[in-house]
């Protein structure tokens, strides 16, 4: 599987590219203001994008969809609770200050029983709500094999959690999306985080300051 992720400022927000290396099919998580430099990877490695997949609806993770969209033609999927962040992105920008293309509508919402396909490769969706209501993490990897690697949004970060204080957001929903959903996964599962650096469920599990003795 073809992992590829940039940054911008002003929010130094990971985006990634997902591709299976076998058919060139992929998908694009979280769209922001590194989105030229997204498209360069599609167009460069002569990708076929198939999804457009939120974590969830903060500005900072939104503000490049209309262009994902429009150079991809890739259906955009978020969870249904984070329709009104998504709805409200324009207003999200406005309050820190700058203006982003309003974001085409979302094409589906996320079906948490059923994993999505691009070629060989499949992502599985976890419910992770707390940083906002309709929060989620992707574990994705080669089809019929353990996948070990997870796109955590802005759930869990190495050495950090998500911030809580936005609207929507709860501390203890998201230490439970946290302890309950994540820390399930196993220890060498890849944490790819929507800033900062990668880190692991083991690393976070033993060492993370805000979640030290919530693990199982």
């Amino acid at each position: 599987m073809l992992l590829e992720t940039r940054d911008a400022p002003p929010f130094y927000k990971n985006g990634y590219v997902l591709a299976c290396d076998d058919t060139r099919e992929a998908v694009i998580i979280d769209p922001g203001d590194e989105v030229d430099e997204l498209l360069k990877v599609v167009s460069d490695g002569k990708l076929d994008v198939r999804h457009i997949l939120l974590t969830h609806a903060h500005v900072d993770h939104v503000s490049g969809v209309a262009k994902a969209k429009a150079a991809t033609g890739a259906s955009i999927v978020l969870h249904p609770d984070d329709l009104f962040l998504y709805e409200g992105a324009l207003q999200q920008a406005s309050f820190f200050g700058f203006e982003i293309e309003a974001p085409p509508p979302v094409d589906r919402f996320y079906d948490l029983t059923a994993a999505i396909a691009f070629g060989g490769c499949e992502a599985t969706v976890l419910h992770t709500p707390g940083h906002t209501p309709g929060g989620v993490c992707l574990l994705a990897g080669p089809a019929g094999r353990p996948a070990k690697r997870l796109f955590a949004g802005d759930t869990l970060f190495a050495g950090s959690i998500g911030r809580t204080d936005l609207v929507g957001g709860d501390h203890e929903t998201l230490i439970d999306s946290i302890r309950n959903v994540l820390f399930a996964l196993d220890d060498d599962v890849e944490v790819c985080s929507g800033h900062g650096p990668t880190t692991s469920i083991g690393r976070e599990r033993r060492t993370n300051p805000f979640l030290l003795g919530r693990s199982r």
